[in-house]
């Protein structure tokens, strides 16, 4: 007992130590801002000097990780705390609503994203001989699980590819198989395994989901969407919602509404000319489903968030 006291505490400084590290990568490549796109290949770095009211947001399969402060995700009724201690972990793309929780000048918010893609995970799992899980119901989309040394340095080393752009197109693919790796042996590799097992209920759904992101601004017809991935209408409803929180037709529109908002402020579309490019054949739907979600209409919310951006780069 006393020996695997000792033990314990050695893993625990050794995953301290390593946080630190990874903080500090954080930090120095964010000094100037954060990096939602970078040169290595899915990877995405954030920081924030204090906390952030809640946004709405799409989470895409993938991996976050914080090495300093908080940040709590809503997915339907249900919600999602990481923090240096534990991962969140995404296996479909999903609308959320974001909040930092806990972030200050002295102690910013320290986190990352690392993309995952679901055909190199299938692939891991031949090359690994992991077997598929045993068949069970959906589940949520999107879990935390425990932040082990093993995952937390080989993230470290992925981030450390920006300081060696030459070792990337090498090194990446071998570090990011290892993450994967970790990932599918750890307390969520189930949930990631069922995801990318052809022919499991969670898989035909992700394949949903995937023609639904391409399609958002196409009628849905429900009937149709279950028949392409092979289910039932009522057991596709079943378990789409199960995943993803929302019914189709909730989804799809938080899809829409996210895209107009994207266009009004990017593409500096008005409101009319976004609404009908997403699929709404209403104006005036489009507002009030607009404000419901976003908490003003197009208008007023667009303007506050450009006053935000020029406020940020001031």
């Amino acid at each position: 007992m006393k020996n695997k006291g000792i033990i314990e505490g050695v893993e625990h400084k050794s995953r301290e130590v390593a946080l630190d590290a990874l903080g500090n990568s954080i930090a120095r490549w964010t000094d100037q801002g954060e990096q939602p796109v970078t040169t290595v290949p899915g990877l995405s770095l954030f920081r924030r000097d204090e906390p952030t009211e809640p946004i709405s947001a799409v989470y895409e399969p993938s991996i976050c990780v914080v090495a300093q402060g908080a940040k709590r995700v809503l997915l339907g009724d249900d919600t999602y705390v990481y923090d240096a201690r534990h991962y969140l972990l995404t296996s479909v793309h999903l609308p959320t609503v974001v909040q930092v929780l806990t972030a200050s000048r002295d102690k910013p918010y320290l986190g990352l994203m690392l993309k995952l893609d679901q055909r190199e995970i299938s692939q891991l799992m031949v090359d690994s001989h992991l077997p598929p899980p045993r068949a069970q119901q959906s589940h949520r989309g999107m879990a935390t699980g425990e932040v082990t040394l093993p995952l937390l340095t080989a993230i470290h080393r992925r981030v450390d590819l920006l300081a060696e752009q030459k070792d990337i197109p090498i090194l990446a693919p071998i570090i990011q198989r290892e993450i994967i790796y970790r990932l599918l042996v750890g307390d969520q590799g189930a949930r990631l395994r069922q995801i990318a097992s052809a022919g499991s209920q969670s898989h035909q759904i992700a394949r949903a989901i995937d023609w639904l992101k391409s399609n958002f601004n196409q009628p849905l017809h429900i009937d149709n969407l279950a028949a392409q991935v092979r289910m039932s209408s009522s057991t596709f409803h079943h378990h789409f919602r199960s995943m993803t929180a929302l019914s189709p037709l909730q989804y799809q529109k938080q899809l829409r509404l996210q895209e107009a908002r994207r266009l009004m402020l990017t593409e500096h579309l008005d409101a009319a000319n976004a609404a009908f490019q997403v699929g709404y054949e209403s104006p005036s739907q489009f507002s009030r489903e607009y404000n419901r979600l976003f908490g003003a209409p197009p208008l007023r919310d667009i303007a506050s968030l450009r006053q935000l951006a020029a406020g940020e780069s001031g």
